[in-house]
């Protein structure tokens, strides 16, 4: 049977069922935003904990495309609980460009692995991003569903420049995540072949 670079019913099912299993992890994870003070903190946790359904994820992909549905999807769900369209922006263009950062390895490099999770990590910063280009009109959103002192204190933890030190705790993240995955699924990385 000739090999084709569409994707299959099967791989179109393996998108949804890791893209729903990283987003449940990534959502339990997202409840401890209740606390402003962790929201530094949760920039690592979450691509370290989405490390180990991903690194699974990423043993089943063979073919460009299924990383940037995952993106389109998360961002699906961000903007539909309200993080705007930048959230969506910055989730799609993460999966994007995790997909082709897999193609110089032919999918079976785990050191491209690893730098394709760190920018689809990357997309992550689509859900606080809307602190920093979506404007007033998102604090005062804030201040009505959360509080008045929820959204002083969240804004004082979470300044502008904080956009770019949380990209940097992404990557970190992103990188301890998929040491984690790797370890605990080596047997899966062996079986798909990727060393």
């Amino acid at each position: 049977m000739e090999k084709t670079n569409k994707l299959t019913g099967k791989e179109l099912i393996n998108v949804g069922i890791y893209s729903a299993m990283t987003l449940a992890v990534f959502f339990t994870i997202g409840l401890l935003t209740v606390l402003p003070v962790l929201y530094p903190l949760l920039l690592f946790l979450f691509p370290f904990f989405c490390g180990i359904p991903m690194m699974l994820y990423y043993t089943k992909i063979e073919k460009f495309g299924m990383l940037t549905i995952t993106g389109i999807l998360m961002g699906i769900f961000f903007f539909l609980i309200g993080y705007t369209w930048i959230g969506f922006a910055f989730w799609a263009a993460g999966g994007f460009a995790a997909d082709l950062m897999l193609i110089p390895g032919h999918y079976q490099s785990f050191k491209f692995t690893l730098l394709s999770y760190a920018f689809f990590s990357l997309g992550m910063i689509g859900c606080p991003a809307p602190m920093w280009f979506a404007g007033q009109t998102y604090w005062d959103n804030i201040n009505d569903s959360m509080g008045e002192q929820y959204a002083s204190s969240l804004n004082s933890i979470m300044p502008p420049w904080m956009f770019w030190a949380g990209m940097g705790i992404l990557l970190v993240g992103s990188i301890c995540g998929s040491l984690l995955g790797r370890k605990m699924l080596k047997k899966h990385f062996q079986r798909a072949g990727i060393v």
